[in-house]
């Protein structure tokens, strides 16, 4: 059995959205080079059999995913991709009939865009029939896409609404409230679901709609950042031990949620991935969780963390 179940390559840290839920990055600009990629995946196969093509970025963006695509099935990897879907029409030529495609989560709680109150105007502005047409074709696009990559692959299609609000604050997520309500109610149509999802998929549970078809919701989080509140340290943490991360200029980070690269682990272009992953930094971090203490200072102000209390 290989080290890792998982591990994250972004392979652009650039987005065409601007979702209030996921803060931009400050690094620079970046789309990973083929030969990069394809160095990147020589180190790692012996360590895994799945990729995921994301940490920040859109991974529909990078004009080389077919390429990359063909890389992975040619050394046996399967690859999830999560995306918000607003590319899916114009990607499909990358992605038709794909080996290595495992499976592709729509976030749908991008709902196509922005829509923070304080930077797309008010509730009302944001639900304007113009704000409404755009957001119908948003999902119907998905569906379509969806649909002609279930039959062009073996792909898993997996719908995400992870928006939930723990506040219950109605005034100020009315509108995502609504949006959400709607894309469930389509989807029981599409996929002749028997019951109401609102009710029915509880947070960060999962159930099936159709054959290879999966919906999951749950609550909106937030990212990790040296400018949260520091936390008494306790708890666990899976990073290291079931994934870790690689960004996209080829630093090492122990998980998906180092999306400045904050905890970095060394450079997979310049140092050898064994190497990096067998750090003292690495194992500092490994051994922490270990005795459920999280060693470094990004770990200690993670919110994530505290989903898995203390394993």
């Amino acid at each position: 059995m290989k080290r890792f179940k998982k591990i994250y390559i972004e392979i652009t840290n650039l987005c065409n959205l601007s979702c209030s839920f996921c803060p931009k990055t400050q690094r620079k600009s970046t789309y990973m080079s083929q030969e990069y990629f394809e160095r990147i995946i020589g180190e790692i196969t012996p360590f895994t059999d799945y990729i995921y093509l994301h940490v920040k970025g859109e991974p529909l963006l990078h004009p080389m995913l077919g390429s990359f695509l063909s890389i992975c099935n040619e050394h046996g990897l399967k690859v999830n991709i999560t995306t918000n879907g607003t590319l899916i029409k114009k990607a499909l030529p990358e992605l038709r009939g794909r080996e290595a495609l495992r499976q592709i989560n729509f976030s749908l709680h991008s709902f196509g865009g922005e829509y923070a109150e304080e930077e797309a105007g008010s509730p009302k502005e944001i639900c304007s029939p113009k704000e409404a047409d755009r957001r119908d074709r948003y999902l119907e696009d998905i569906l379509e896409g969806a649909e002609e990559l279930l039959h062009s692959t073996a792909t898993n299609i997996s719908y995400r609404f992870w928006n939930m609000d723990k506040t219950e604050d109605t005034h100020r997520t009315s509108h995502k409230i609504n949006a959400t309500d709607k894309y469930l109610n389509r989807l029981e149509k599409v996929y002749g679901f028997n019951g109401r999802l609102k009710e029915e998929v509880k947070p960060g549970r999962g159930i099936k709609l159709s054959e290879r078809v999966y919906i999951s919701r749950d609550y909106e989080f937030t990212w990790p950042a040296l400018t949260e509140e520091e936390d008494d340290g306790y708890g666990f943490c899976y990073g290291l031990r079931t994934h870790v991360g690689i960004l996209s200029d080829g630093t090492v980070v122990p998980c998906c949620l180092d999306g400045e690269g904050v905890i970095s682990l060394g450079n997979i272009i310049t140092t050898p991935f064994a190497e990096i992953i067998d750090s003292p930094r690495a194992k500092a971090l490994y051994d922490g969780f270990s005795g459920r203490r999280a060693a470094e200072e990004l770990c200690r102000k993670c919110g994530y963390r505290k989903k898995f209390g203390s394993l």
